[in-house]
């Protein structure tokens, strides 16, 4: 990532093992954890949940709470041993020479406070700066973090910024004191993938500005490519192969490393032809870890009586400076080995279409005084949305937070009402028909399975009783005997244990809680199904095994799948056709392949060069966009993407600032709203390029 004028390393983690007590037992969360992050490198930490990241970033900062304590090893930061230094010399370094930026932007921020004197706070706390300088120095520091008006920012409060700016300012807050080393934990995860872009953009700058070391912890491969030079991949508290990212990433020496790469859907896995490789078995709870190689019972190059005789330690790989794996057999494996294939499925053609949106509009009428009274104004959520779905087919709708996607999924399933235009769902008109005036059957045949799988089912109830319940409510069977029957049926079908149904969800994990509520959402055999964002809050692995279980289930009921999301690898691998929306328009509609290739509308280019892609040997154009999504109540004139569109100077006349564009259509089934000119598309060149398959 920069330039590294030294190679002592910076910070120093050797051979540590770090537990919490607990009142049954004392928990080993991380053992024998050892990497070191040199002066000016970025060193990414990578694994699922629970491996051990955030309380490898704790403990460098010696905040383990109170029932968190290091057992064994060293953390040295320039050469002093920080697990052995007192609270006061502790307090001097938190913040000035290392600091921390969180995964939500708003846990760092104090509401009460403006932004500039939070910012100001803290050269004033640890250099003692006076306060006209520390101003100055945040007005500055704002201005390198690339947000407009940094006096309009500086004395606003943190409720007035949006969540990209927000995390800009934790950005701005750390470097304030030009730390020597930069811990991010997972720094972009709630932000849409345009604002992530930018945020990377602006750490891999600001870092080599100031020559700040970073520790980078993220589950998204793509990113720490984007951002690392060296990479730490952990499982199950350890580390489990180390070195630099091209090496780790193109030269894997870690079973646990390969099978991260085959449950990612990169350029060239197919849901028909080439499907995603889900790890097998689940995550070990840290009391339960097996003998031996803690993958050992995920792993299918395990050797028994080998792999589970011993602790297993990191071994160097010769050739490759510092790139080391925990693994006996590495030496014996072929990498180059292509996995054995999966079962392929036959591409179908879609069928007959059951949902049609033909104009439809949402607006709602807000008070410009919170309290009640004055004038009123217009928000235009959706604007003019027009589309068709077939059956069994699977439409991705896509677009930045505020586009519009969320409203029009509320619409149809009649928790919103529509303002104007049609929708209809198998022949009938839904658009101002709430669920409530809704039959049981129009209920049953459109369902949604929600982003989190935490918050949608009833804590207190029974896996078993919420899917009944279910049943129940769609009339799908007449005795308890028959719906227990159904219950159990609905449990294999997601590939659960028909023991589960007497489990309460507090003792299931995520995965196992989002199949629940597909099965829940399959319960009334719907037809279209209404997937909001149902991945996003799943480990990798764990999101490879959902993804194909909802593609199993889609073609064993011929369902309408409607994906809604924001992460495009995850679209361009699942979906047949894709909607674009901004600002509440369909910008850009067509088929999967369509869409990913020249010409784009200037947004869905834009959106698909905001993808971290975890291939080095993929090369994509990178296009940030300036300035945020303009507000809903306030529109700009003309076309609503022409206040960030970088192609908006080839245009001429003030066009785009006058005339929303015209659906033009370019090919069968490709429909663009958009000015630019036929011979300005003709000569638009692809995002991606050299791309290729991962083993």
């Amino acid at each position: 990532m920069t330039d590294q004028t030294s190679r002592d390393p910076i910070l120093e983690i050797e051979n540590v093992s770090i537990s919490f007590s607990t009142r049954l037992r004392e928990i080993p969360a991380v053992m024998d954890f050892s990497c070191a992050v040199m002066a000016g490198e970025a060193m990414g930490l990578v694994g699922e949940s629970g491996c051990g990241k955030s309380t490898v970033a704790l403990a460098v900062m010696c905040d383990l709470g109170r029932n968190g304590r290091i057992t064994s090893g060293s953390i040295r930061f320039k050469g002093r041993d920080l697990t052995t230094m007192k609270d006061d010399e502790l307090r001097q370094i938190r913040g000035s020479e290392i600091a921390m930026i969180y995964q939500e932007p708003m846990a760092s921020l104090n509401p009460a406070m403006k932004v500039g004197a939070q910012l100001a706070e803290v050269p004033m706390t640890h250099q003692r700066m006076a306060r006209s300088e520390a101003w100055a120095l945040a007005r500055q520091i704002v201005a390198d973090v690339r947000l407009p008006d940094p006096e309009r920012i500086l004395n606003a409060y943190p409720h007035q910024l949006s969540g990209g700016q927000q995390q800009r300012i934790v950005i701005a807050m750390a470097l304030m004191a030009k730390p020597a080393l930069l811990i991010l934990d997972e720094p972009t995860t709630a932000l849409d993938v345009t604002v992530e872009a930018g945020i990377v953009a602006l750490v891999k700058e600001l870092g080599a500005k100031y020559g700040t070391s970073m520790l980078f912890i993220s589950h998204n491969l793509g990113l720490v490519l984007d951002v690392c030079d060296q990479i730490c991949v952990m499982y199950s508290g350890e580390a489990v192969e180390t070195g630099n990212v091209g090496d780790v990433f193109t030269d894997m020496r870690h079973p646990y490393t390969q099978a991260l790469f085959r449950s990612i859907p990169l350029p060239g896995a197919d849901k028909n032809e080439r499907p995603l490789i889900s790890i097998p078995g689940n995550f070990p709870l840290p009391h339960e870890r097996p003998e031996g190689c803690n993958f050992g019972p995920r792993c299918g190059y395990f050797d028994p009586g080998r792999c589970d005789a011993a602790d297993i330690p990191m071994k160097a790989i010769a050739g490759d400076a510092r790139h080391e794996t925990r693994c006996l057999r590495w030496s014996e494996i072929d990498w180059s080995a292509l996995p054995q294939a999966s079962a392929t499925r036959e591409k179908r053609p879609p069928g007959e279409v059951v949902l049609r949106v033909d104009d439809l509009r949402k607006y709602y009428t807000v008070s410009s005084n919170p309290f009640g009274g004055g004038a009123t104004r217009i928000v235009k959520a959706n604007e003019t949305l027009s589309f068709e779905a077939r059956a069994g087919e699977t439409l991705a709708i896509v677009g930045e937070s505020g586009c519009g996607k969320s409203t029009f999924a509320r619409m149809l399933m009649g928790l919103e009402t529509a303002t104007a235009g049609r929708l209809e769902a198998f022949g009938s008109s839904l658009e101002d028909i709430p669920i409530e005036k809704r039959d049981a059957d129009t209920i049953a045949n459109l369902q949604m399975v929600f982003q989190n799988p935490f918050d949608t089912l009833n804590p207190s109830m029974s896996v078993g009783r919420q899917i009944t319940r279910a049943l129940e409510i769609f009339g799908r069977s007449n005795t308890d005997p028959e719906r227990e029957s159904a219950m159990l049926k609905l449990l294999d079908m997601v590939k659960l244990p028909r023991a589960f149904s007497e489990r309460m969800p507090r003792q299931l994990s995520g995965g196992q809680k989002q199949r629940v509520g597909i099965a829940r959402a399959f319960a009334g055999g719907a037809k279209i199904v209404v997937a909001d964002e149902p991945v996003s809050a799943l480990d990798v692995s764990v999101q490879a095994a959902v993804i194909d279980l909802l593609l199993n289930i889609q073609r064993q009921n011929e369902t309408t799948l409607l994906f809604i999301s924001h992460d495009l690898s995850i679209v361009r691998y699942l979906s047949d056709r894709i909607v674009v929306m901004y600002l509440g328009h369909v910008v850009e509609t067509g088929t999967t392949e369509q869409v990913f290739s020249p010409p784009y509308h200037p947004y869905t280019e834009a959106l698909l060069s905001a993808v971290p892609i975890a291939d080095p040997k993929v090369e994509r154009k990178l296009i940030l966009l300036d300035g945020e999504i303009p507000s809903a109540i306030d529109t700009p004139p003309g076309c609503p993407f022409q206040t960030r569109c970088h192609w908006k100077s080839r245009i001429g006349s003030n066009l785009c600032e006058r005339e929303i564009p015209p659906i033009r259509t370019l090919a069968d089934g490709h429909l663009l709203k958009c000015h630019l000119s036929d011979d300005d598309l003709a000569h638009m060149e692809p995002v991606f390029a050299s791309e290729r398959g991962c083993n």
